[in-house]
């Protein structure tokens, strides 16, 4: 039960404590924007890190929940002396979190989706090695736990309630009852699970289409596009329609079409390859929210880059080295026609050579 509780302590703090003090390194409260506003403003929330109490009652009652619920997991008889529970979590010694520098955390939602992309692979290697050998696990019996709202006894809601109003805490926001928590949670369960069955039997209707070779006839009445409200209920059913075409010369594509180039080249050989190959001009060229190139960059800038190999522009434009796992890159790119007209092209997928990528890491 020790291991139980040592777990459930290093959880707690770990959510609670260590996330919240690395948050306020990178964003600290009198952090302010590029207009020179305060970043935690609006509906921004300043978070503050709780430390743990043996007498406080919120951090005991997670820690006795999340070790009672992980003890009833591995088959370990639980303890629901809530006492010898926070005795025993005020024993443990706790690292001192220290903030690490380097560390990025999303602010927007594109931010979000780009740095999904993106593992830390030292956490992956982290992550292997604590994985116990075979022999270990030899004769271990693993027991999943299903939610259920409507017992007072197996502690689920109480974990909950635990969990959601340390949370609150942590951004001041005014902590919920257990009845409301209860509530909340006993509509989104089922909710979750219900569309989900829907929306996975309708997607799989759809497949089906695919697998029967429906793409190929290129009939976009074939398939449907299905909209449903199951509090209603209402079900609905529409063809969709073909993706937007766009043109240059006479070169038709869509937002599933794309440039396929294979590297690696230097920045200039990038431009020259689009000029030869496709008769476009790169006026910009950026690469998620760094500019790589442009027409109007300062002269001696544009000279430095155009010279460098494309991954090499990327690392010192972006300032973060290219993960071990990264095989392409996706670039965005302004054109103009033989002309010196704009004309919309598709993105750009850079495929990565894996000896320049080792080189790269090695930088």
């Amino acid at each position: 039960m020790l291991d139980c509780v040592r777990r459930a302590r290093l959880l707690w703090e770990d959510n609670f404590n260590n996330q919240i003090q690395q948050l306020l390194f990178n964003f600290p409260a009198d952090q302010t924007t590029t207009a020179g506003q305060l970043f935690w403003s609006g509906p921004k929330r300043c978070p503050r890190a709780l430390a743990y109490s043996r007498e406080d009652p919120l951090s005991n009652d997670f820690i006795f929940c999340a070790a009672n619920l992980r003890a009833e997991m591995y088959g370990i008889e639980r303890n629901l002396d809530r006492d010898y529970i926070a005795t025993m979590a005020a024993s443990i010694q706790v690292r001192e979190f220290r903030p690490r520098s380097g560390v990025r955390i999303a602010v927007t939602e594109n931010e979000a989706q780009t740095l999904a992309g993106h593992a830390d692979a030292n956490r992956v290697e982290e992550l292997k090695k604590s994985i116990p050998s075979a022999e270990k696990l030899r004769g271990l019996i693993i027991t999943p736990i299903e939610f259920e709202k409507d017992s007072d006894t197996n502690l689920h809601i109480d974990f909950i309630v635990a969990a959601s109003n340390s949370r609150a805490t942590n951004y001041q926001i005014t902590p919920a009852d257990r009845l409301k928590s209860k509530l909340i949670a006993g509509k989104i369960i089922p909710a979750v699970a219900t569309t989900t069955s829907v929306v996975s039997g309708l997607v799989s209707i759809e497949l089906y289409k695919l697998a029967l070779g429906y793409a190929e006839l290129k009939k976009v009445d074939r398939f449907k596009n299905g909209f449903i409200n199951l509090a209603l209920p209402f079900f609905t059913f529409s063809d969709p329609i073909e993706a937007h075409k766009n043109k240059y010369y006479d070169t038709e594509w869509n937002l599933w079409d794309r440039f396929e180039i294979e590297g690696e080249m230097t920045l200039q050989q990038f431009i020259d390859h689009f000029k030869d190959t496709y008769g476009l001009e790169i006026t910009m060229l950026s690469q998620g929210v760094c500019m790589l190139y442009s027409f109007f960059m300062a002269a001696d800038k544009r000279k430095e880059r155009l010279a460098l190999p494309l991954c090499e522009v990327v690392r010192r434009v972006s300032k973060r080295r290219l993960e071990p796992h990264v095989r392409a890159l996706v670039f965005e790119v302004c054109c103009n026609d033989r002309d010196g007209e704009d004309v919309e092209v598709p993105y750009v997928r850079y495929l990565i050579p894996p000896s320049q990528l080792a080189q790269q890491q090695q930088q």
